[in-house]
């Protein structure tokens, strides 16, 4: 997933008030004032599977305080009866150094993430996972948002620069150096690319370096390629026995594409979708529907080689595109497969 655009002076980032330390996780009631326990923080550091998401993208930058209240409250009311485990909210960014090719639909900032959870989702009732685009913060910046983090509360996955010419603020390195120092016991997780071990073979090595440097869990982007998350899964999970090391969960990305130019974005993104896909969704009557039930079948196949090898997985669930059908078909998806999950 895309990461936010590096601006000249970030905003100081506001969080919800911190908890009490607290020895596991909590959720807020709609008032703020009331803490229910909630056992995904808990699920995670324990390598435990079969859990839940959604993620967001927050509304474009220029959108006015009033209005990104009233998105949030219309976002919690979509998603509240799908019993989710907690929601993901991404950083966007540009990307173009990645990938110079023209990009399908133009590039919009967003809000801060980390803004838009303290500002306008107080009344969500489980945790929440917040990206960190860390190429864009300096130091002092990543510094201060760290510290500020309840555990019990938030967890984050730090993502590094898009490229390998990006010449950020932070490194990636650095970044989870400063996680270690300010607040240890903020549960960090990492991105987990099957097209990049498709290429290269050596992703689940890169996932076991980020292991010790204290990830507890990995996300990848949209899966479309079955045989090459597959691959990475069996890969990481011998490389883990050779090791003597416990696996953590994959958090496995999946989201309908209801359009031919949604799935050129996708590919945009760097997501390998299979040319058998494509075939289908061109040809389909409904490419939507078609998209639907095939990633239905994607994370089903997925779910049950996680489940045979005993690596530990979650699902999280998105909408690429902002039109309205894709995103009820994204809800859809994220209820269907909220009853294949054991608990």
């Amino acid at each position: 997933k895309p990461k936010l655009e590096s601006r000249a002076a970030a905003r100081p980032t506001r969080v919800p008030p911190r908890l009490e330390s607290s020895p596991c996780p909590a959720e807020w009631s709609s008032s703020n004032s009331v803490l229910l326990l909630d056992d995904l923080i808990q699920r995670i550091v324990a390598g435990r599977g079969e859990f839940l998401v959604f993620a967001l993208t927050p509304p474009r930058l220029d959108t006015d305080r009033e209005r990104a209240q009233e998105i949030a409250e219309a976002t919690v009311a979509r998603l509240r009866p799908l019993g989710l485990d907690g929601l993901i909210l991404y950083d966007i960014d540009d990307e173009t150094e990645r990938n110079p090719a023209e990009r399908p639909f133009p590039f919009m900032p967003t809000l801060d993430p980390a803004d838009y959870l303290a500002d306008h989702l107080g009344a969500w009732r489980t945790p929440v996972i917040v990206y960190r685009a860390v190429s864009k913060y300096t130091p002092t910046e990543l510094r201060a948002w760290l510290s500020a983090q309840d555990p019990a509360r938030v967890m984050t996955v730090l993502v590094g620069a898009p490229s390998s010419t990006t010449t950020g603020r932070t490194s990636l390195a650095d970044a989870q150096a400063l996680r270690r120092e300010v607040n240890p016991a903020l549960t960090l997780g990492g991105v987990a690319i099957p097209e990049r071990h498709s290429r290269r073979e050596d992703e689940h090595l890169r996932l076991l370096s980020k292991q010790e440097a204290g990830c507890r869990f990995f996300v990848t982007q949209v899966v479309y390629d079955l045989n090459a998350a597959r691959n990475l899964v069996s890969d990481y999970h011998y490389e883990c026995r050779a090791r003597g090391v416990s696996p953590v969960p994959f958090v496995f990305t999946f989201s309908v594409c209801g359009s031919m130019k949604t799935l050129h974005f996708l590919r945009w993104l760097g997501v390998d979708v299979p040319r058998w896909i494509e075939n289908d969704l061109k040809h389909a009557a409904d490419p939507l529907e078609a998209s639907y039930e095939q990633a239905l079948a994607t994370a089903t196949e997925l779910a049950a080689y996680c489940r045979t090898l005993g690596v530990p997985f979650g699902i999280n669930v998105e909408s690429v595109s902002i039109r309205r059908v894709e995103i009820d078909a994204s809800v859809r998806l994220a209820q269907r497969l909220r009853t294949q999950l054991s608990s």
